[in-house]
């Protein structure tokens, strides 16, 4: 796998209308690109229920626990962006970023990312996108090295 954030791994809009289905959506497109054993999305559910991933300026960042380094098969990224906000344990979240990590290839992208939801402005432009694809094109521009 060449790519952390795939072009399949980027959705808009999200189908999921709560915390956990839109956990279980995220780790589901993990999953889909070969990154992550279903294992894995449950152990993200299992953070998630000892410590919120809400990270502000309407983002979560689920990812798994520890235990589940092991049900890691790659290290990717998905983004799911919502039309109606997700109740995140009290905080309104339109956009779903799931983590999979394998050493520390991620740690970069990630980073660039919180950058990026640091600006209220970039997060606004995220919003307006039209589509995943568009979605897709923003972000790999914004986080390539």
């Amino acid at each position: 796998m060449n790519e952390i954030l795939q072009k399949r791994s980027v959705l808009a809009p999200g189908t999921a209308s709560d915390r956990d289905a839109a956990i279980r959506e995220a780790g589901g497109l993990l999953r889909e690109a070969g990154a992550v054993t279903a294992a894995y999305v449950e152990s993200m559910l299992e953070r998630e229920a000892s410590v919120s991933t809400y990270m502000g300026n309407l983002l979560a960042i689920p990812h798994g626990t520890n235990e589940a380094k092991g049900d890691i098969l790659a290290s990717a990224l998905s983004f799911v962006r919502y039309d109606r906000p997700i109740d995140w344990g009290g905080n309104e979240v339109r956009f779903v970023v799931g983590i999979a990590g394998r050493g520390d290839e991620h740690l970069e992208i990630l980073s660039k990312i919180a950058m990026i939801f640091s600006d209220g402005d970039a997060v606004e432009r995220l919003l307006a996108l039209p589509d995943a694809a568009a979605l897709h094109a923003e972000l790999s521009r914004a986080v390539e090295p």
